[in-house]
């Protein structure tokens, strides 16, 4: 199984918002975090919005934050909604032009392969990759991060 890039990038989103959950979070504070395109990061974190997992603050420092606990967020449920399909092959695709698919036997091997992934990441939740050694690594990566207003908690006074 494959996860796309665009889905690597919405479980990093979902993991740092997790991980600094006592603050608000900007798109350019994640982007300059894990060295991600801020437009390819903006699709992203647009389609999160969208898809009920993260809640944007619009105004002056306003920001990004999880809509739900990270409890509440699976990460089989993430996957599912950010990837567009999961065929492995062609033939498990709806417009298969297989000569085998009528007697071959990979089709069901590979779909009970895909089922074991997904109940697999059903088992996991965001609050299960969240520790004190990601909260850590995060941190040590907003001091490589330039110095920015975002980078201070909510409430937090600013040397502006």
């Amino acid at each position: 199984m494959h996860i796309t890039q665009h889905t690597d990038y919405a479980l990093r989103v979902l993991i740092h918002l997790a991980a600094n959950a006592h603050r608000l979070a900007t798109i350019q504070e994640i982007s300059d975090c894990f060295d991600i395109s801020r437009s390819h990061l903006m699709k992203v974190v647009n389609q999160l919005v969208r898809l009920g997992f993260v809640e944007g603050v619009r105004g002056k420092g306003g920001g990004l934050r999880l809509a739900r606990a990270p409890v509440d967020i699976g990460i089989g449920d993430v996957i599912r909604q950010m990837e567009a399909g999961f065929a492995l092959v062609e033939c498990q695709g709806e417009d298969s032009r297989c000569l085998l698919t009528r007697d071959c036997r990979l089709k069901g091997v590979l779909d009970r392969a895909l089922a074991a992934f997904l109940a697999e990441l059903d088992r996991s939740t965001l609050a299960d990759l969240i520790g004190p050694a990601e909260r850590k690594a995060l941190q040590l990566l907003h001091r490589r991060a330039p110095d920015s207003p975002s980078l201070q908690p909510v409430g937090a006074p600013s040397d502006q």
